[in-house]
Formats: structure tokens, C-alpha cells, sequence
């Protein structure tokens, strides 16, 4: 087992390897190209991990499918019958493209809309035309790079949001949008060009200085702004921006470090402010996760989550969150809905200013802007800097202090008030004073490790789109269904059958036992076992991506896994990504092992140790990390614990956050709920003192069956 670096074994005969199994197909109809492109793919991804070559393929097959499918279709001169088979023999294709995807989740993002293309998938894409006898348009050696126009042909409108425009004909005017705007020019600063002084200001060493503006402290006009539900309560530095909020300020860069609750802030600082309708984009990895927040924290507000092409879309809900990927089609509507506030999360993502995604983004920021007077806009990151200072700007822009030229409104007139100008001593600290106060936020756990717990368990559900999500769910209702049948014939003849009995909890139970002993002794079907292996390699790509994220923005992370295939994915991920990593696994020798562990510990270039939950989580010390990231959840809730143990022992100078993955509406979170039961008994049992028995997992795997159950038997019920 190799040590740190872009992966185990994946050296330059790997790379020479996969380019002499690269497929060269006799020339033939492109349909049976493709399909043996295909096909190879397909046995290339039974080996783990796929390398990069298997990827270009893949992505090369699909886009090429897409394009034959769309030629097919409009070629009018094609007989009918020719064309049914020529769709067919695609949908052949698309079939085997599908199956390698669930096998391998992390290839559906080469799919995505602004997936990019690479040269090396270019010129495969070639051969492959080539091979097919069709005609190939050769490009320039050299092409020249071209900012791309702000495109809108790929918008859509969904039903709802023509239903919310015919509901809402025209909006009510907001004078005081135009009020808010400056009407003149500053005379003083007129012509000094300030932009780059204000960005050199935050360059300066600005020892014990800190860039967080002056909060308000929470007070009683603060809690009569916002409604904290029952059982919650926000911390102290939380309560501050909401109570900043609360007072009348409106935009906030708030670059608190991970784990210090920037989702809850931003939702009931929109509820302050009367922000809604909100608009917020977000990664995909965390859409599911925002929905879950508003629920939690404003459940008297309503959240829509748009997928796809917005089908299901409430575009009558007070909270309207989208993920980056798919921005660029809902542009257009989202620019007449009314929105009087935006959030915008992992905001380092719009950095790029000449992206499609930050001019989006941006385009939105000033639509608000123009149609709303004082728009709560906050950008979220704890990363607001990953290159240099630059990075700020396209951030500025978002909140409205600047534009492309100078800075905006408050933050000119803040300059103003200065009475300097950027040749004059002291201008810079005063400038970068007046961007502070315009509503930066930057708080570390060391900060205000008083507020938080010393450890906590932090949920992240996420949504499994596509065909592995739908092959998990419909593999849950043939168990479910299968337990319910048993379960009618047992009631059915029961002598005192009554239809309209409650349901059964001991038979249920007696049922889900069995099920589970059956599917013990099989090696193969659907059964519990393999549906949570299945959920963890679905997931494998949402959480590597959310611990590079982690890995980014605060350090060192440690990511926990069960299962090989897993840990595979994700460090192909880390890989593709140029992260550097250690890899921690049970069929190591004792040296690699150590060795692996003294990279992450001490070389401050690996940023993320990748261990199995078996073989890592005892008998190690990784506390130079205070993230953890469980990929993969444990039948108890003492692996789990020793597993966030690894970093929260004596050493740690951080409060610890474990972050949960968890495949919403799945059965992986009902296992979340029993494991978290399990550990609440333990504490009330024996005063904080966790044990573990031989029981306990299959307490877990019973119950967890006993949920499906249930649920499946009311949903009957109720049908």
C-alpha cells in the first residue's frame, strides 16, 4: 500500500497501460463503435479504481450518444423503421453507460452541463469518428481561449413559476430601491482609481488587527425580530450577525471556519430582515442539507429545492435553493420572481469572474439590487481567499460594493469620509477599515470555542439523483414489499383477524428478524446489507467532494469509509483534484501504515487522511485535524465514536465536528436515527459512559428493517 500522493500504484506504466488497452475498433456503423467502447469501459470499471483514460471514454461515448440520438431523430429522410432501430440500438448503449455509472457515481459529473471537455477527450472523440468512416473537422493547434457571451438558450420556465407570474402580475414598486442609489459622483476621489488600493490594503501585515466588523451584542428587540424554534437555541456569535441583521445591516461576506453554523446565521438573519422571498445557490452536495436547515430553524417558512429543469419547483415558497450546476438554466425567471435577498454559499466558487456561473451569480446580485431596496445579500465561505486578493472581487461585487470600475454607495462614501486619498499615509488601513465594516465576518472555533461543544455530530443529508438513487429506492420497496406480504399472511391467519387492527410491532419485529437472518445466510439478492453497501458507494462521490471543500477551507481532514470501493472512489477523487492524501487501511504493513500516518500528521501538504472505519478507527492519533467525515455509517454508535475519537483526545486544542453524510429518504437515515437512540440510552444509562454489546448492530439492522416495514404499512394503509 503506497503512502501519500496522487494515489496507490497510479504511476506512469499505469498511464502507458491504459493507453495500450485504449480501444481501436474496425471500422464500422458508430452505434457498434460505441457500443464497444462501451463494453470496455464496462470491464475496465470492475477493476477499482477507474483511471483517467476509462473516463475520457465514458464521457466520449455519452456526449457522442447524445449528439447520434439528436441526428437521428431530426433526419428527415430516414425511414421510419431505421430509425426505431438505430434509437433502440442506442438505448443499448445508454444502458450500459447507466450501469457503469452506478457502479462508479463519481463519472456522472463528466455529464454535468459545464463538465469540461478535455483535450485528450477531443482528440479520443476523433478516433472514434474516425473509426466510424465519419468526416472529422480538425481544429486549430492553438485555439484561442474566449470568454464565452452570457448565454440563456438553455433557460426554462417551469409550470410553477408561470403560475406564480399569473398570481403576481406585476410587481409592487420599491421607490426605495432608487433612493438607496447614489445620485452624484464624490468630488474628492473622482479619478484616483481605488479598486486596487483597496484590495492591496488587505495584502498589508496588519498585525493583531482582525478583518470582522463590529457586531451588536444580541439584545430583546433581537429575539422579538426572529423566532427560534422550540429545542434550538443559536450560540452567542451566531446570535450577533442575526442581531446585526436585526438593526438594518445588509450584506455580509461571512467567512466563519466550517462548523461554526453559517447556514443557521444566514437563514434567521433573512428571517430579521424579511427577506423573502430568498434565493439561495449553493453546492450540490449541500442543496438537500439547506432544505433540512430551513425546516429546522424557520419551519413556519416554506423551502423549494430545484432539480433538473425545475419540474416540481414551488415557485410559490419563501425559500428557492438551487445548486451552481444548473444556475445558467433558471436565470431567466429567477430575475422576475422578486427576490429580496440571495445567499450565496461556498462562495469562493464565483471567484472566476469570467465563468458562467460568477456572471450568473452577479447578473442576479444586481437584478435584486435594482428592483429592492436594501436586499439582504450575504456570501458565505470560510475560504473567501484560495489564490490571492483578487479572489475578492467578484465576492465585492456580489454584495454591491463594488463594480467593474469603483467601489458603490456606502463603501465610496465610507472612503469619502476618510478625507484621504491613496497617495496619503494611513489610507489603507482607513480603506480597509471601510470594507470591514461593510460587513465582513470572520470568527475560528478558537475564537469562540466557548460557544460550541468540545465535539459534535453534524448531519449533511444528500440527495441520490439519477439512476443509482432510483435503483436504491426501488430496491428498498421490493424489501419493503416483501416483508409486507409475509407480514398479511400472518395477520391474515391469525383466527381473530381484524383488518383494521393497529399494526403489530412484535410480529413486525419477528419479521424483520427472519428477514435478516435470511439475508445473513445468502450470498447474493437484495437484501440490508448490500442496499447500505449500495448507499455508500453512491455517496462516496458527495462526500469526497464535500471533505475536499472541508480540506480547502480549514486544513487537515480525516475521511472515515467501511468498504474498499468507497475509499477507492474518493481518493480517486482527492487524485483527479491535485490533493495530496495518506491512505489508512487494514491490508497494510505495519510500516506503510505508520508511514502513512507520519505524512498526514506532519507534512502540512497532505490535507486529508483516507481510513478505513475498521482498521483506522482505533489506536491511532490524528488530532492535528478537528474535521472528520463519515462517508459511510457504522452499525453502532461506539465504532462511530472511536472513529470521531481518532481527533478528539488529549492534544486537541479545536472543538471537534464530525460531519455525517446521510442519503436522505433512504434507509440510511432511519440507521442514523436508531444509532443516535442507541447512544442517547447508553448516556442516560450509564452516565456518559458509552458501551457496546454484541447486540447492539443487530438491534440496529432489525430495527432499521422494522422502520421499512412500517412505513411501507401505513403508506398501504393510507392508499
Amino acid at each position: 500500500m503506497s503512502g501519500t500522493g496522487q494515489g496507490r500504484g497510479r504511476g506512469r506504466n499505469d498511464s502507458r497501460t491504459s493507453q495500450r488497452r485504449a480501444p481501436r475498433p474496425a471500422k464500422q456503423d458508430l452505434i457498434a463503435v460505441l457500443a464497444a467502447v462501451a463494453n470496455d469501459v464496462d470491464r475496465s470499471v470492475h477493476r477499482p479504481p477507474t483511471r483517467g483514460t476509462t473516463r475520457t471514454q465514458f464521457q466520449v461515448v455519452a456526449l457522442l450518444v447524445r449528439e447520434e440520438r439528436a441526428r437521428v431523430k431530426a433526419d428527415s429522410g430516414m425511414a421510419g423503421a431505421r430509425r426505431d432501430e438505430a434509437l433502440r440500438r442506442l438505448d443499448g448503449v445508454a444502458t450500459i453507460l447507466a450501469k457503469i455509472a452506478a457502479r462508479d457515481t463519481s463519472l456522472l459529473a463528466l455529464l454535468a452541463d459545464d463538465a469540461r471537455v478535455s483535450d485528450a477527450a477531443r482528440s479520443y472523440t476523433a478516433t472514434v469518428l474516425r473509426a466510424a468512416g465519419r468526416e472529422v473537422v480538425e481544429e486549430p493547434e492553438n485555439p484561442v481561449e474566449i470568454t464565452p457571451p452570457l448565454t440563456v438558450d438553455k433557460t426554462v420556465v417551469p409550470q410553477s413559476a408561470i403560475s406564480h407570474r399569473l398570481a403576481n402580475p406585476f410587481l409592487a414598486p420599491d421607490f426605495g430601491a432608487v433612493a438607496e442609489r447614489p445620485h452624484e459622483r464624490p468630488h474628492r476621489l473622482a479619478g484616483w482609481e481605488l479598486l486596487e488600493p483597496l484590495f492591496r490594503a488587505f495584502e498589508l501585515d496588519t498585525p493583531g488587527v482582525r478583518a470582522c466588523m463590529s457586531l451588536p451584542e444580541p439584545s430583546s428587540s433581537t429575539a422579538g425580530a426572529v423566532r427560534v424554534p422550540v429545542g434550538r437555541a443559536l450560540m452567542p456569535h451566531q446570535a450577533q450577525v442575526v442581531a446585526a441583521a436585526a438593526r438594518g445591516h445588509r450584506s455580509f461576506l461571512l467567512a466563519d471556519e466550517p462548523g461554526l453554523g453559517k447556514t443557521a446565521q444566514a437563514l434567521l438573519a433573512a428571517q430579521a430582515a424579511d427577506a423573502y422571498p430568498l434565493l439561495v445557490v449553493v453546492p450540490n452536495v449541500v442543496k438537500t442539507n439547506w432544505a433540512h436547515e430551513v425546516e429546522l430553524w424557520t419551519p413556519h417558512r416554506r423551502a423549494t429545492v430545484v432539480h433538473g429543469d425545475g419540474d416540481e419547483v414551488d415557485a410559490f415558497a419563501d425559500v428557492v435553493i438551487v445548486n451552481y450546476d444548473i444556475l445558467d438554466r433558471h436565470v431567466g425567471w429567477f430575475g422576475d420572481l422578486g427576490f429580496r435577498g440571495m445567499v450565496v454559499d461556498e462562495a469562493h466558487f464565483i471567484k472566476n469572474k469570467g465563468s458562467q456561473r460568477s456572471r450568473h451569480v452577479l447578473a442576479l446580485s444586481a437584478r435584486i439590487r435594482q428592483r429592492t431596496a436594501r436586499p439582504l445579500l450575504m456570501a458565505l465561505t470560510g475560504t473567501p481567499l484560495i489564490n490571492d486578493i483578487e479572489d475578492f472581487r467578484a465576492i465585492w461585487q456580489f454584495l454591491g460594493w463594488i463594480d467593474d470600475e469603483k467601489p458603490l454607495g456606502h463603501l465610496m462614501a465610507s472612503l469619502e469620509e476618510t478625507g484621504l486619498i491613496p497617495t496619503d499615509p494611513g489610507f489603507y488601513a482607513a480603506a480597509r477599515a471601510a470594507v470591514i465594516d461593510m460587513g465582513i465576518v470572520r470568527r475560528r472555533k478558537a475564537d469562540v470555542a466557548a460557544d460550541i461543544p468540545a465535539r459534535r455530530v453534524a448531519d449533511l443529508p444528500v440527495e441520490l439523483d439519477g439512476p443509482v438513487g432510483r435503483s436504491i429506492r426501488a430496491a428498498e420497496a421490493a424489501l419493503a414489499l416483501r416483508m409486507v406480504e409475509t407480514y398479511r399472511r400472518a395477520v391474515a391467519a391469525r383466527p381473530d383477524h381484524d383488518p383494521t387492527a393497529d399494526i403489530d410491532l412484535e410480529l413486525a419485529r419477528r419479521i424483520a428478524a427472519a428477514e435478516l437472518k435470511d439475508a445473513s445466510s445468502k450470498a447474493g439478492g437484495e437484501n440490508v446489507f448490500t442496499m447500505v453497501r449500495k448507499i455508500g458507494q453512491a455517496k462516496a462521490g458527495l462526500a469526497a467532494d464535500y471533505t475536499a471543500q472541508l480540506a480547502r477551507n480549514v486544513g487537515k481532514v480525516v475521511f472515515f469509509a467501511k468498504h474498499v470501493d468507497v475509499m477507492d472512489q474518493a481518493e480517486q477523487i482527492f487524485a483527479d483534484r491535485g490533493m495530496r492524501y495518506a491512505s489508512i487501511r487494514g491490508d497494510q504493513t505495519p510500516k506503510a501504515r505508520e508511514a502513512n500516518i507520519s505524512a498526514f500528521t506532519g507534512d502540512p501538504g497532505v490535507s486529508i487522511a483516507v481510513c478505513s472505519l475498521m482498521a483506522a478507527g482505533v489506536g491511532l492519533n490524528l488530532q492535528v485535524a478537528s474535521n472528520l467525515v463519515l462517508a459511510e455509517l457504522s452499525w453502532t454508535d461506539a465504532e462511530q465514536t472511536q472513529a470521531i475519537d481518532r481527533i478528539h483526545r488529549i492534544g486537541q486544542s479545536e472543538p471537534v465536528t464530525a460531519w455525517r453524510i446521510i442519503a436522505a429518504q433512504t434507509i440510511d437515515a432511519k440507521i442514523a436515527q436508531l444509532i443516535d437512540s442507541k447512544s442517547g440510552l447508553a448516556a442516560r444509562a450509564l452516565d456518559g459512559v458509552a458501551v457496546d454489546d454484541a447486540s447492539s448492530s443487530a438491534d440496529v439492522h432489525v430495527e432499521a428493517l422494522v422502520g421499512l416495514l412500517v412505513d411501507a404499512l401505513r403508506a398501504e394503509s393510507m392508499a
